[in-house]
């Protein structure tokens, strides 16, 4: 009997519960349609509360706030407790993200409030971060008192590329908030990144035979044996630089080269030809990643070099070399600026894209006004446009700055890039996209309405991937996937920018990724030949630095691929799936190719390339720009060793 009166209560709250459910459902839309028609209930509000504090009470946190979203999201703040706002904060953040602005951005402010005075901080930054509100940031580091804490707040801000300056408010000690800052600004960077690299002990430099591995390759045919030379030393150097890169040491272009091999790294430098001494010369600002002291005089040097082709690659290793670093002294500008207008157009190419690479969202007014003036001068060639284009694109990445916007514009009409065949023309559409990078479309205007219609939908479809990358909206992929069964040209630049342009939006969120994975493969299967050589790119902007076992096995297949081109990206996504893991299944594969293609130059090369960025900082570093479990996207920081102890934990 007493049994029996325990099921009859049980039967009767949850009667109870789901009479409040439904009862809820009904004020949520009658709420809607007073909103409509301007109306307002008090009655109406007062029980919408009353049934809120009953599903807080009864552990009924989502259904609470789904409720109090629709009502006032701003009573969330008081009424949840210490034991269920993370239950209610974490469905917020999550449901955010299928709401249309403006109502996700009040209801991930309502999260950072609700953090913000429960004291958890770290969270608090991240949503500040994701909103990009930086004065956010500023009442996080107001309202924390640990010294420690706030060290983590550094890292972090670091690790999204943002720049960000503490004042007394935040930090009261002179000491503290000078350490502090040279967190942010990356001054340390270095540092520990070497530190770790002494921990695991892989400080030994690497040469590119170590990587080759020929040995293994016993019984097949010889590698590069049918292969120019020059070929082979350009595809070397690029792979010497990755997989040494920020050690400050390596075997063919620092001074250790010379003990090591007897090759000195000026012999080595010259063993290139043309634009190889660019490429080589740049390579040492990688080998020299983040070092801005006195071993970065190496790159220095190579500027006064007499070879033009030298002192263009050594400018560009300078941008490269202070990547992610925010000096006081500006060691790139004082070089850099001084290249920018004047001298070869390569010269002022490499100038111009290490500032762009050096100040990186930066947002620095001084460069800005530097490149504009080189976008506004209507006798620089369109080769040196394009790349100013990108560089502003990257110092004033995801800033929605509507003046930079309009002077890339007005240089893409007075350039006339209507026809599109010359690829440069391209860079400029992209240059304008960086600006609006996952923006999504609230300030975008025309930009490109005096253009043909060919091109417009080419620079339009550009501008549409870059501003929705990164946001998972699935009605833009949807309209991305239209666009692949229409003909625009007849080399199919639009349908392969729109296949690109799926994988950018939809990198957001597991399940998205999912699905524009088994798309890209239903595009893979029946699409056209353009189509074809676009998805494997896209397949790798998907899992950059995250190699998944399908995705690595479809572009296995695809490098054997009867097209060239096909096959040839089908190589390289296979170096940027796997960039920074040492992944050893991966590794095989690239042997094997080496020997499969070692009569083919130009694939033999990508070959080359994608096993240095498999090994990228010998499994240091990475490309994935997501961090913080995946919840925020940053634009600017390509390499990060934030990854490591993850992959680590997991490999163990």
């Amino acid at each position: 009997m007493q049994l029996q009166n325990v099921f009859v209560f049980i039967n009767f709250l949850c009667i109870i519960y789901y009479c409040c459910r439904n009862l809820a459902e009904e004020i949520r839309h009658e709420w809607a349609k007073l909103l409509e028609e301007d109306d307002f209930s008090k009655d109406l509000e007062y029980l919408a509360y009353d049934i809120f504090d009953y599903f807080v009470k009864h552990n009924a946190e989502l259904e609470a706030v789904d409720i109090m979203t629709e009502v006032n999201p701003e009573r969330l703040i008081s009424h949840v407790s210490a034991s269920n706002y993370k239950r209610a904060c974490s469905y917020l953040t999550a449901t955010a993200k299928y709401l249309a602005g403006p109502d996700d951005e009040l209801v991930l402010d309502t999260v950072f409030a609700i953090y913000l005075a429960r004291k958890e901080f770290v969270r608090a930054l991240q949503i500040a971060l994701f909103l990009y509100k930086l004065r956010y940031v500023r009442q996080i580091f107001e309202a924390c008192d640990d010294l420690l804490q706030k060290q983590q707040f550094c890292f972090i801000l670091a690790r999204h590329g943002v720049h960000f300056e503490l004042d007394d408010n935040m930090v009261m000690d002179d000491d503290d908030r000078e350490q502090l800052q040279a967190i942010i600004n990356n001054f340390e960077l270095r540092k520990g990144f070497l530190s770790l690299a002494r921990d695991i002990e892989v400080m030994e430099a690497k040469s590119p035979e170590d990587i080759y591995k020929a040995h293994l390759l016993s019984g097949r045919a010889s590698v590069g044996t049918t292969v120019d030379s020059e070929w082979q030393n350009l595809a070397a150097t690029f792979m010497n630089a990755f997989v040494n890169a920020g050690f400050r040491q390596d075997k063919l272009m620092t001074d250790a080269a010379e003990a090591s091999s007897g090759v000195s790294s000026c012999n080595w430098l010259f063993m290139n030809t043309g634009e190889g001494k660019i490429s080589a010369a740049a390579s040492l600002g990688m080998i020299l990643l983040w070092d801005i002291g006195p071993r970065g005089a190496k790159v220095y040097k190579l500027v006064r070099s007499k070879d033009s082709f030298v002192i263009a690659g050594a400018l560009l290793g300078v941008g490269i070399m202070n990547c992610g670093i925010n000096h006081d002294l500006d060691p790139a500008l004082r070089i850099l600026r001084n290249y920018v207008d004047k001298g070869e157009p390569t010269i002022r190419i490499c100038a111009i894209m290490g500032l762009g690479i050096a100040y990186a969202n930066t947002k620095d007014y001084q460069i800005r006004d530097m490149l504009i003036e080189v976008l506004q001068d209507t006798n620089t060639a369109l080769d040196v446009i394009a790349f100013t284009s990108i560089s502003l694109g990257l110092v004033f990445v995801g800033s929605s700055d509507g003046d930079v916007a309009e002077v890339i514009s007005e240089a893409a009409r007075d350039h006339k890039i209507s026809d599109l065949g010359d690829p440069l023309s391209r860079l400029l559409p992209l240059g304008l996209g960086l600006i609006y990078l996952g923006k999504q479309d609230g300030d975008i205007v025309d930009f490109f309405q005096n253009l043909n219609k060919k091109s417009k939908k080419h620079c339009d479809i550009t501008l549409f991937s870059c501003a929705y990358a990164g946001t998972g909206n699935i009605n833009k992929v949807q309209l991305l996937l239209r666009q692949c069964t229409r003909q625009f040209d007849k080399c199919g630049v639009d349908q392969r920018t729109a296949v690109l342009g799926i994988a950018m939006i939809a990198m957001a969120e597991e399940i998205g990724l999912n699905m524009a994975i088994r798309s890209l493969e239903h595009l893979l299967q029946y699409g056209e030949l353009n189509i074809r050589r676009a998805v494997p790119l896209a397949l790798a902007l998907l899992c950059i630095s995250d190699p998944k076992v399908t995705v690595m096995d479809t572009l296995s297949r695809l490098t054997h691929d009867p097209d060239s081109e096909v096959a040839m990206a089908a190589i390289i996504s296979l170096g940027l799936v796997a960039a920074g893991t040492n992944n050893a299944r991966v590794a095989a594969w690239l042997r094997s190719l080496s020997s499969y293609y070692c009569n083919n130059a130009s694939a033999l090369f990508c070959v080359r390339i994608a096993q240095g960025l498999v090994h990228l900082g010998k499994g240091l570093l990475t490309l994935n720009p997501y961090h913080s479990d995946r919840f925020l996207l940053s634009p600017c920081v390509p390499l990060s060793i934030a990854e490591l102890l993850r992959r680590n934990m997991a490999e163990n």
